[in-house]
């Protein structure tokens, strides 16, 4: 079976997604009310959801991307590596990592312990899923959009191979 005949269901829809954001950037705004703060998009999974978090921030905010690889297809290598890191200084600021998807956990936790070395005043997760199942490594999730079952999601910027990022819903491949 080739790739392009693997049929996609939607697992959470758009809507139920972008109520979901509205919430968690109403929670950020409540926490950080008269406080600045840098949000830290983990590239590339979770530009989609960091914009639509973004844009919904009422507090002081600064943007900051880092990538990070630890996946071949479907499945977790377990080897974390960085691609790129934070251009700016964090020492002393308020820091939200903003995750697609924690599944075992290696990858966050790995990033967390990097971010922590950079002296910020304070570090907090946000990730749109999590799979508990999966988990393989306890991270903190401080901000969670979705508690998932094991599947295999796409979509809202999470991908097969570079593929389906752009669907506005979460689906899951191969179902």
């Amino acid at each position: 079976m080739t790739t392009a005949s693997k049929s996609i269901g939607v697992f959470i829809s758009e809507e139920k997604i972008q109520a979901r954001v509205s919430e968690l950037a109403a929670q950020i705004n409540r926490d950080y009310e008269n406080q600045e703060i840098i949000l830290v998009c983990v590239l590339n999974g979770s530009f989609i959801f960091c914009a639509d978090l973004i844009r919904q921030i009422k507090v002081p905010v600064q943007i900051e991307t880092v990538s990070l690889s630890s996946y071949e297809g479907t499945e977790s290598t377990g080897q974390v590596s960085f691609r790129l890191d934070v251009k700016q200084s964090l020492v002393g600021k308020n820091v939200i990592l903003v995750e697609d998807i924690v599944d075992t956990g290696l990858t966050i936790s790995f990033l967390l312990k990097h971010m922590k070395l950079k002296n910020v005043a304070s570090l907090k997760l946000c990730s749109l899923l999590l799979k508990r199942a999966r988990l393989k490594v306890e991270v903190p999730v401080d901000y969670l959009g979705f508690d998932i079952e094991d599947k295999f999601v796409i979509g809202y910027g999470l991908d097969f191979d570079g593929r389906y990022r752009e669907l506005p819903y979460i689906g899951v491949y191969g179902e």
